[in-house]
């Protein structure tokens, strides 16, 4: 396997996520571990990519603390993948790139479910960026500055 450049100490925060999540497999394990799934051989059915992928993917999301392993919970001498806080973090990600793929695919209608709310059953809002104030916020309306407490020799360039 090709090893990747890590973008873990850039100063650019969504290069260093992508270092945590940035490969589709890790995005659709968390997806899957959202839903529920918990035990490797979940993973591998649903998901079906091979074993070793699948193994080097989940230890991954291991070390950067977006999954946790725990003790089957049937008692079984096997072991679970738990998302920690970090992990269920990434829920308005994937929601965010699930409602940018049925804004902009090129066959919309394909999509098989739809996203919604379990007390009342209709589909979720699109999500939006408000300003402290609430002001809805466009592209346009951002800008990038640099932090304050970055240290000399740490700046990087930022990323937009």
């Amino acid at each position: 396997m090709v090893k990747r450049t890590s973008f873990e100490n850039d100063a650019c925060p969504v290069a260093r996520a992508l270092d945590a999540i940035g490969d589709w497999w890790s995005l659709l394990i968390i997806r899957e571990a959202l839903f529920g799934l918990r035990r490797f051989n979940e993973f591998q059915a649903r998901l079906g990519l091979a074993k070793n992928i699948l193994s080097v993917r989940l230890r991954a999301l291991v070390e950067h603390g977006i999954l946790e392993l725990a003790p089957a919970s049937d008692g079984s001498a096997y072991h679970e993948y738990v998302l920690t806080p970090k992990g269920r973090g990434v829920f308005p990600v994937l929601v965010a790139l699930r409602q940018w793929s049925e804004e902009f695919d090129a066959h919309p209608d394909e999509i098989a479910t739809v996203l919604v709310d379990v007390e009342h059953g209709r589909p979720v809002k699109k999500l939006e960026l408000h300003a402290e104030d609430g002001r809805l916020l466009a592209p346009h309306q951002t800008t990038l500055k640099p932090r304050d407490a970055v240290k000399p020799g740490k700046r990087r360039k930022l990323a937009q």
